[in-house]
């Protein structure tokens, strides 16, 4: 006699499955707060007068940091717009100048585009300028990335921060700090939505307005990056021709923490001018 229990154990299997993976993804997932007053109440963070004289703002990007991580598109409009919002909020109005490390290259060139009277001078750091890219199969679908992300690959990212410098050994410490933020919910969203809303984003002709400014502009750039190459900086001096590359040697993508001796000299004098 057939038995007419089958539906009922094929139920019972997929709901175990369900049950399983859901569990292995809570497990996993490393955003276990949020990011609420109460979390914020003994974070760092304030404006830090420098012995050379400069005041200096700096900030968490949305979705880094100890900053927000808004449900929103994190397209280049987005990171201008928080800028824009945050001189703003703390009244900054004159002319400032503008640092930007790795991804920052691409923020600052964005905000001197849209508000050229507002920045008096640049300062890139290893920029990492937008140019088009494939999204893989997953990034597409961002139920799976999601899940496959916190279950076999974000546990990793911490580490893999490491490979910014030329000398890991001299920075043990740098893992934890990077991974204290991802504890909060909405990382891991937060980075799909960059990844996702500019992948078709070509920043070379605003790079290059950018350029046709006449306010100065200075590159930094560690010999040894691994992560944006200093032969990059080619197509920078290219398009900004008024800019001075400094090349730092036995550095890689974070000259100014691997070579402060050599670095910050060249930084100061620069806004000092």
């Amino acid at each position: 006699m057939k038995s007419n229990r089958w539906p009922i154990w094929l139920t019972a299997a997929a709901l175990a499955l369900i049950g399983v993976s859901w569990g292995l993804y809570v497990f996993a997932d490393p955003e276990q707060r949020y990011l609420n007053a109460a979390a914020r109440a003994g974070l760092p963070g304030q404006f830090a007068a420098l012995s050379d004289g400069f005041r200096v703002l700096r900030y968490d990007y949305y979705g880094r940091g100890y900053s927000d991580r808004p449900a929103i598109p994190f397209a280049d409009e987005m990171y201008v717009r928080q800028l824009d919002q945050l001189l703003s909020a703390v009244h900054i109005t004159g002319p400032i100048d503008l640092t930007g490390i790795s991804f920052g290259g691409s923020l600052i060139t964005s905000f001197a585009d849209k508000y050229p009277e507002r920045v008096r001078s640049l300062v890139y750091f290893d920029p990492s300028i937008r140019r088009p890219y494939q999204l893989s199969l997953i990034e597409d679908v961002p139920l799976v990335w999601n899940y496959l992300t916190a279950v076999l690959d974000e546990r990793f990212w911490a580490d893999g921060q490491l490979g910014d410098f030329l000398h890991p050994e001299h920075f043990p410490d740098w893992a934890t700090r990077y991974r204290d933020q991802m504890q909060y919910k909405g990382f891991r969203r937060a980075r799909l939505s960059e990844i996702v809303s500019n992948a078709d984003i070509d920043q070379t002709e605003q790079l290059k307005r950018v350029g046709q400014h006449r306010r100065p502009v200075l590159v930094i750039w560690g010999k040894q990056d691994n992560t944006v190459p200093f032969d990059e900086s080619d197509f920078i001096m290219k398009s900004l021709p008024r800019a001075r590359l400094v090349a730092v040697d036995s550095a890689g993508h974070l000259p100014q923490w691997e070579q402060p001796d050599v670095v910050h000299p060249e930084l100061i004098q620069f806004l000092r001018e």
